[in-house]
């Protein structure tokens, strides 16, 4: 990580241009290239993707590394265009730039739109600049191959054509008579030169900017299953996670913070902790403190000896008063309308309205490594290591809460146990900086408590959904929905700009107003209260929930319409989306559905598009002497393009756990308006005896990539409802299901 501590201190001259570090390639841009911001103390640097050294090949991989396989399927993106083994090559996530924004954060991936390549003109340029313009260097919305797919590709062809040229201009040959393998140049007289040997005269060569990139028939490892370059430091623990990070001379700490969100300290009183043999420093801050001691354990106890009173709330104080205020909003002005078709209030007002009601609690993040960062401040340098989803924000906050400028602050981005999310805020990141400037010269290392992070998480927000739908023929003639919940936008958006407002934000009816059903009277709308509890970007964010609303309210209108779940979603699908139906008939097929199930057995059937990427899942469950176990899921996705199946498979398989453990039993409650959960007895999941056998299809129809890490969560909660409902005959319309159904744990 050290490598980088040089970043913007030297240049190459390229051409006319002098780029910080070497060439920054074009592909990607908008209208200006960002600059590379690498430079290696021995080596080059062909683009910023690409180091070149005595030591081997790096490849940059600036999204964050958190259990997804990320690193591994976009350095093979890299190495697939380089002629390198990809065995072979380290992988670093590389610093904060701006030439890491990630173009695919743009959103606006709806399914209308899927099977057709992506379009032009204003619009378009102006979706691809803001994430550039807003240095948006961020690992989230399943969207890093999807942004990496060209740029990475383009930046190892790219590279090797530069190094070929390298290599003509050295032999006094053409391109023509070069070949490459394996990180070589080879000559008609089948002598080698190393990739290493010609970096630093590639250099100062003008690279192309649109070179020639391999079909699929020519791709090695794309397309194919790779060997995760983490797998090994991983199963040998030598992998070096947030809280694993050891630097000479440290210090350790913890942190405490007020348990009623925005509350202050009224009474506080640090001198039994101050007692304590090894324990450096209490800091006060205004809604809470950190100790400083010579080890973490020492901390925690040292914070459990500090007497504090905190100051009363300002929102709801306990569960049932929160969800009344999510219900108010339901007479508010809607937030979010993105779906209006038809005449819904005209068709609504007959006879035979179906009046539906769903609800879901809030839900915290509960990543396995707990929240920490390491800081190591001098008056005019910063250093932290941090897992984060951020590193811009990471950076720059930082730097603000100890007084330095942006350009003093080196941070280096390590692996993650989980973030869902939750990584992408600052506030776990900034304390480490704070309490490190209070012992100059020293590393600290701030670890929060499981406790201390479960009950400060920024948590998917509970929400109301209700729905008003009519059949006619066995079909939907109209359906309007209404969902209710706190903006998981505002809050980044407020982090972000400093600025308090509530923008419009289409994840509060994500996962309804976007789903492919071919309904002639269709609306959809949106309600943002703001409560007072710290929400945000929990995995799949608005899809988590509104799927669960969304495929359940279908369920029921099949139920209502006499119809096979299956066949009737089919039947609204059909003349839609042709990666839903197929997916659809595909997991059919693959759970042999028949929609008649023996005596002590359930299934239930969800399909939710999320993240560009439509998945369907069939799950049975069977009764036990009175509990419930779920045996068996069925799983079918269509990414349009799969660069890794295993590796997908395997996001398939863990988004469906993350989402069944959220709906079994995730609940997030409020008392005396602090959290009542603290930890896993409190929060519980799947386990490894109650998890089911898992069977996953990929289907590629969709022309468009879609993301892997998030789709898989959220027709997990209604598929396992109407399998519940189809074995007991009770529909469940709220989360979590353990409150109605007692399985097997």
């Amino acid at each position: 990580m050290g490598r980088f501590k040089t970043i913007a201190r030297r240049t190459f001259l390229v051409g006319s241009v002098a780029v910080a570090g070497g060439v920054a390639f074009g592909a990607w841009q908008v209208a200006k290239n960002p600059a590379n911001p690498l430079s290696p103390e021995k080596g080059a640097t062909l683009n910023p993707w690409l180091i070149i050294d005595g030591d081997g090949i790096t490849i940059i991989v600036p999204r964050a590394e958190m259990g997804q396989g990320v690193q591994t399927t976009l350095a093979a993106l890299v190495a697939e265009e380089l002629d390198i083994e990809l065995t072979q090559v380290k992988v670093d996530h590389g610093p904060p730039a701006q030439a890491y924004f990630n173009g695919a954060m743009s959103g606006g991936r709806e399914y209308e739109n899927s099977m057709e390549p992506p379009s032009s003109g204003w619009g378009t340029f102006m979706a691809q600049a803001v994430p550039k313009v807003m240095s948006m260097q961020i690992t989230g919305g399943s969207t890093s191959t999807i942004d990496a797919f060209n740029k990475l590709r383009v930046a190892g062809a790219s590279a090797r054509q530069t190094l070929l040229q390298a290599a003509a201009n050295k032999l006094g040959l053409t391109v023509q008579q070069l070949t490459t393998e394996n990180g070589v140049v080879i000559a008609p007289n089948n002598s080698r030169i190393s990739y290493a040997d010609l970096a630093e005269d590639a250099a100062l060569l003008e690279p192309p900017q649109k070179p020639q990139l391999k079909t699929p028939s020519q791709w090695r490892y794309l397309g194919k299953s790779q060997p995760r370059l983490d797998q090994v430091p991983k199963a040998t623990g030598t992998a070096i996670y947030g809280i694993d990070v050891r630097v000479p001379d440290m210090l350790f700490a913890t942190i405490r913070m007020s348990p009623r969100f925005g509350a202050g300290i009224d009474t506080i009183d640090t001198s039994e902790a101050e007692k304590m043999t090894g324990v450096e420093k209490v800091v006060i801050w205004e809604n809470g403190f950190g100790v400083i001691a010579s080890n973490t354990w020492l901390a925690f106890r040292a914070a459990e000896a500090v007497e504090v009173e905190w100051g009363p709330t300002t929102y709801p104080t306990d569960t049932q008063a929160v969800f009344r205020s999510i219900e108010a909003g339901f007479e508010d002005k809607p937030n979010v309308a993105l779906q209006d078709q038809g005449d819904v209030e005209a068709v609504l007002k007959g006879d035979d309205v179906i009046d539906l009601e769903y609800r879901a609690p809030f839900l915290a993040h509960a990543t396995m490594e707990p929240m920490n960062a390491t800081a190591f401040y001098t008056k005019d340098h910063l250093e932290l290591w941090v897992g984060n989803q951020a590193p811009i924000l990471i950076r720059d906050f930082c730097a603000d809460a100890v007084g330095l400028d942006k350009d003093q602050v080196t941070l280096n981005t390590t692996l993650m146990g989980g973030g869902f999310g939750r990584r992408s805020m600052v506030d776990f990141a900034v304390p480490a900086a704070r309490l490190a400037k209070e012992m100059p010269g020293r590393a600290v290392q701030v670890t929060w408590s499981r406790e201390e992070d479960m009950r400060h998480d920024w948590y998917r927000p509970g929400a109301i959904c209700r729905y008003r739908a009519k059949l006619k023929s066995g079909r939907i003639e109209a359906l309007y929905g209404r969902m209710s919940s706190p903006s998981p936008l505002a809050p980044v958006i407020r982090m972000s700009t400093g600025i308090n407002m509530s923008p419009t934000d289409p994840t509060i009816t994500e996962g309804s107003h976007d789903q492919p059903y071919a309904i002639e009277n269709f609306k959809v709308v949106g309600y943002a209260p703001d409560v007072g509890i710290p929400v945000g970007f929990w995995r799949s964010v608005g899809g988590s929930q509104n799927g669960f609303f969304h495929e359940s309210m279908i369920d029921e209108l099949a139920y209502a319409a006499n119809a096979d779940p299956l066949n009737f979603r089919l039947n609204h699908i059909r003349s839609k989306h042709l990666p839903a139906t197929k997916v659809l008939e595909k997991v059919g097929q693959m759970s042999n559905w028949t929609n008649k199930t023996p005596a002590g057995v359930g299934r239930g059937v969800a399909h939710v598009w999320s993240f560009g990427t439509s998945v369907a899942q069939v799950i049975e469950v069977r009764d036990e002497d009175g509990l419930i176990r779920i045996t068996d899921i069925w799983i079918a996705a269509d990414l349009g393009l799969v660069l890794d199946p295993v590796n997908v498979e395997a996001q398939m398989i863990g988004g469906a756990i993350f989402g069944l453990s959220a709906a079994m039993h995730g609940e997030i409650t409020f008392s005396g308006g602090e959290v009542e959960q603290g930890n896993f007895p409190d929060y519980d999941g799947l386990r490894m005896l109650n998890t089911p056998r898992f069977e996953v299809s990929l289907l590629q129809n969709n022309i468009r990539m879609g993301g892997a890490g998030e789709p898989g969560t959220p027709p997990a909660a209604p598929a396992l409802a109407n399998a519940l409902f189809d074995l007991t005959g009770k529909r469940a319309r709220e989360l979590p299901l353990s409150s109605m159904f007692n399985f097997v744990t």
